[in-house]
C-alpha cells in the first residue's frame, strides 16, 4: 500500500500526537499493525496483524490488570476470602485426550504450514484465512504427530504415580485467567450476536462475512453475554457476583475507552454522522481531525476509492463525518480515572458497578446523538439498540442504587 495524499493526512488520531511533533510524514488510519510500522518507524515488515484485534488484545490486558488488583484489593480488605477446591492430580492421560490432542496439534500445523507456504493471503485476511478450508495435508499430519509425542511423554511421566484429590487454597484473584477466557469467547459472541440482530439486512446479504469479520462489533451484546457467563463462574467458585461486577467496574470502562482507540485507528466503520458544519472557534486550536474525518484507508473499505492509492484499503468517505471512536476514547479513560480515584467510597456491594452502569449508559446515550447507527420506531421515535439498552441502563441502575442503599440502612438499623 501506498501513502495518500498529503491533503488528505491533516492529522493523526490523539494518541499518535507525540509523534506528530517528531515527524512531519504521518498517516492517519491504520488497518494493520505492518501499516503503523511502516509509518512509524520505516519497517517493511508484512504481518498478519490487525490494529483494531491487537488493541482489543490491549484492552483485555488492561481489564485484567485493573480486575485483578481489584480483588486483591478487597482481599485485603476482608471482603473476599480465599476459598478451598478440591483438585485432581496425577490424571491418567486418556484416549480420549490423546484424541483430542492431535487434533488440535494437526489444525494448528495444517494452518501454520499453509500460512508460510502462502504468506499473502493469511496477511490480507487473516480471519478469513483460518476459517477457510486452506491448510497443508502434510502439516496437519506433523502437527498431530508432534502432539502426539508431547502427550505421550507426559503420559509416560505418570507410569506408576497414583490418581489422587488435594484441598488447595485459591485466591479470587487466581481465577482471573478463566474470567478473562470466558469474557473473550462470550463477549465475542455476545457482541457478534446483537450486532447482526441490529443490522439483519448485511447478515442475509452475506453471512459468512458477517460472521467472521471482525469489524461489526455490539459492545453492550459482547457486554451482557460475558457479564452472564463471568457471574455464573464467579459464584460457582465462591467469589459473590456484586463483589465480582464491583471488581471488574472500572477495567469494563478502561477496556472500553481503549477499545474504541481501536476503532478509530483501523476506521472499523463506528464513526459519526457526516458533520458539515464549520469548526467552532473555541476549537480552533484542536487538530482539524477531532470536528470532522473522513477516515481514509478505513479497514472497512467504505466510501470512495482514493485516485493513486493501491492495496487493499484504499477508500475515504466522501463526506466528513464526527469521529465518534475518539470521543468515546478519550471520554471513557477519563471516567475509568474517576471510577477509580472513588471506587473505596463505595462500601454496599454492587453500588460502584451501578454507578459504572449509569456513567456508561449516559455516555453511550448521548454520543448515539452522532453515531451512524441502525434505527428503530420506537413510540413514533427513531432510536437504535444501543441507546435502548443505555436507557434500561441509566433507569436500571438508578433504581438498583436506591433498592440497595435502602437494604443497607435497613440492616444497619
Amino acid at each position: 500500500m501506498i501513502f495518500i495524499s498529503e491533503e488528505l493526512y491533516l492529522k493523526g488520531p490523539i494518541i499518535l500526537i507525540f509523534f506528530d511533533v517528531i515527524r512531519s510524514r504521518k498517516r492517519i488510519m491504520y488497518a494493520t499493525i505492518s501499516d503503523l510500522l511502516l509509518d512509524l518507524f520505516g519497517l517493511h515488515l508484512r504481518l498478519p496483524i490487525q490494529t483494531f484485534g491487537f488493541i482489543m488484545a490491549l484492552a483485555f490486558v488492561a481489564a485484567y490488570l485493573a480486575t485483578s488488583s481489584e480483588l486483591q484489593r478487597k482481599e485485603a480488605n476482608g471482603l473476599l476470602k480465599p476459598f478451598m477446591q478440591k483438585r485432581k492430580f496425577n490424571e491418567k492421560i486418556t484416549l480420549i485426550d490423546f484424541v483430542t490432542a492431535c487434533i488440535i496439534g494437526g489444525f494448528i500445523g495444517f494452518k501454520l504450514l499453509e500460512g508460510i507456504l502462502d504468506y499473502d493471503s493469511l496477511v490480507d485476511n487473516p480471519q478469513k484465512f483460518i476459517l477457510s478450508g486452506k491448510g497443508s495435508w502434510f502439516g496437519f499430519l506433523a502437527g498431530g504427530a508432534l502432539a502426539y509425542y508431547f502427550k505421550k511423554k507426559d503420559a509416560d511421566a505418570l507410569i506408576g504415580k497414583s490418581e489422587y484429590f488435594k484441598e488447595v487454597e485459591v485466591h479470587p484473584y487466581e481465577l482471573m485467567g478463566n474470567i478473562v477466557a470466558i469474557a473473550a469467547i462470550g463477549g465475542l459472541l455476545g457482541a457478534k450476536i446483537f450486532h447482526n440482530l441490529e443490522n439483519l439486512d448485511q447478515f442475509m446479504a452475506d453471512p459468512i462475512d458477517s460472521l467472521i469479520s471482525f469489524s461489526g462489533l455490539t459492545f453492550y451484546g459482547g457486554l451482557i453475554v460475558a457479564a452472564i457467563g463471568i457471574i455464573y463462574y464467579a459464584k460457582k467458585n465462591g467469589v459473590p457476583a456484586w463483589h465480582m461486577c464491583d471488581s471488574a467496574a472500572a477495567g469494563l470502562m478502561l477496556s472500553y475507552g481503549i477499545g474504541r482507540l481501536g476503532c478509530q485507528l483501523s476506521g472499523d466503520g463506528d464513526w459519526g454522522i457526516d458533520n458539515l458544519m464549520p469548526k467552532p472557534e473555541w476549537m480552533s486550536f484542536l487538530p482539524d481531525w477531532m470536528w470532522a474525518f473522513k477516515y481514509p484507508n478505513n479497514v472497512v473499505n467504505e466510501g470512495i476509492l482514493i485516485p493513486g492509492c493501491t492495496g487493499p484499503h484504499c477508500h475515504v468517505l466522501p463526506n466528513p463525518v464526527f469521529p465518534t471512536p475518539f470521543y468515546e476514547a478519550v471520554v471513557c479513560i477519563g471516567l475509568f480515572f474517576v471510577l477509580w480515584s472513588v471506587r473505596k467510597r463505595f462500601t454496599i456491594p454492587g453500588t460502584f458497578f451501578l454507578f459504572y452502569l449509569l456513567l456508561n449508559g449516559i455516555e453511550r446515550f448521548l454520543i448515539e446523538q452522532i453515531r451512524v447507527n441502525t434505527t428503530y420506531d420506537l413510540f413514533s421515535k427513531h432510536i437504535t439498540q444501543a441507546q435502548i439498552i443505555s436507557f434500561t441502563f441509566i433507569f436500571g441502575s438508578l433504581i438498583g442504587l436506591v433498592i440497595l442503599i435502602r437494604g443497607n440502612k435497613k440492616k444497619v438499623a
